[in-house]
């Protein structure tokens, strides 16, 4: 006799996302995108005026293991890539300096806005939940590495200068205070795909 074993769902922790969805977007209770260390909420279209939106948004909470100092929408593509750059290049890069990485300042993410909030420019990636902007990392103790203030800067800068270096690749888009001075007091990371590789400044 044939015996048919049924798993519900809801004990695997998985979401049933119908054909039309364009990313995974749950794993297990309380993470998001397909990855149990990014933590979040499912959010689901985000419409906007134009072109603006998200088609399959998720709010982001934390990821492998480091706060987000402020949870931030973005679709699933945007925050895998930050998670990957967390593990390879934020974790090891810090090391145990001030007892290790505990939370990332989230300067920006989704917003509906044009290129460095200049009127007629084109719009920006953060419109379209491909974008989130670093300003510093606190770590364990309380301290912070800071773009504004550490920027090349002794030891402090060497670390950022590799945070912005690991960035570049896994990201589309990568600026820090060397591209302009809109750029002085954060990192701006994208997932923008600009047919030349990645553009990092």
């Amino acid at each position: 006799m044939r015996v048919v074993f049924l798993i519900p769902l809801i004990l695997m922790g998985c979401s049933v996302v119908g054909s039309g969805s364009k990313e995974p977007v749950v794993s297990s209770k309380g993470s998001v995108c397909g990855d149990p260390s990014i933590k979040g909420v499912v959010v689901g279209s985000v419409p906007g005026n134009g072109a603006c939106g998200i088609d399959t948004a998720v709010r982001v909470t934390s990821v492998g293991g480091i706060t987000l100092s402020q949870s931030s929408l973005m679709n699933c593509r945007t925050a895998q890539t930050l998670k990957g750059w967390v593990d390879s290049g934020l974790t090891p890069a810090v090391g145990g300096m001030g007892g290790g990485v505990s939370s990332l300042k989230v300067a920006a993410h989704y917003a509906c806005r044009t290129r460095n909030h200049r009127p007629g420019a084109r719009l920006s990636e953060h419109a379209k939940g491909k974008a989130i902007d670093i300003s510093a990392i606190t770590l364990a103790d309380g301290s912070e590495i800071s773009v504004l203030n550490d920027w090349g800067r002794g030891k402090k800068g060497r670390i950022l200068r590799k945070l912005h270096g690991a960035a570049c690749g896994p990201f589309g888009t990568v600026l820090g205070p060397n591209s302009d001075r809109h750029h002085k007091d954060h990192f701006h990371f994208d997932t923008a795909d600009h047919g030349y590789g990645p553009y990092c400044r």
